[in-house]
């Protein structure tokens, strides 16, 4: 995975692990030394593997490899410590998909914005059984983002995203909102 570094030293040398006949051979401890140098990276890449798959601690590279492993949403233009969330959230995300809390955080995490999710439904108790139920019969979903720059936004992608995340039968609407504007109620 990792490349060559130049000047990177080995921390298991094959030279001085030679019978001791080879130890002293010159040309010997030369040729191992190249194959030191060639395996050096290698052997730091499994020495340091736990940091390797801590999103927080894998270099930027490794960090979009690991996103493709845990199924993370990631886009080639956040900066590193967007895509770094993304992929330690991931397993925490998949485990809310399919709930209003999962798609706000989802939303949130591609946005970069403040979301609120409305929903039309609500549960309640009464002892009075004449009471009306809350909400409306039909189902409704409005996901508000607010942002800074609305126009950055790829709606298409977004609406993409929340079809994927909410129920398939309710309807929704996305309503993007500058930082600042109040929310139509």
């Amino acid at each position: 995975m990792r490349g060559h570094v130049p000047g990177l030293a080995s921390p298991h040398e094959l030279g001085p692990s030679l019978p001791s006949l080879y130890r002293e051979d010159d040309f010997t401890q030369r040729f191992t030394a190249a194959f030191d140098e060639v395996l050096a990276p290698i052997h730091t890449s499994l020495d340091n593997l736990a940091a390797y798959v801590d999103p927080w601690l894998a270099p930027d590279d490794f960090v979009d490899w690991l996103s493709e492993w845990v199924g993370a949403v990631t886009d080639a233009t956040w900066d590193s410590d967007r895509r770094r969330a993304s992929v330690a959230y991931a397993a925490e995300l998949y485990r809310l998909r399919g709930t209003s809390r999962g798609l706000a955080a989802q939303v949130e995490l591609v946005t970069g914005g403040t979301v609120e999710i409305v929903e039309n439904g609500a549960s309640t108790w009464t002892l009075n059984p004449s009471e009306p139920m809350p909400g409306t019969p039909e189902p409704n979903l409005v996901v508000r983002v607010t942002i800074a720059d609305p126009k950055s936004l790829d709606m298409g992608r977004l609406d993409r995203l929340v079809a994927a995340a909410k129920p398939a039968h309710v309807p929704h609407t996305i309503e993007v909102l500058p930082a600042g504007k109040a929310p139509k109620t």
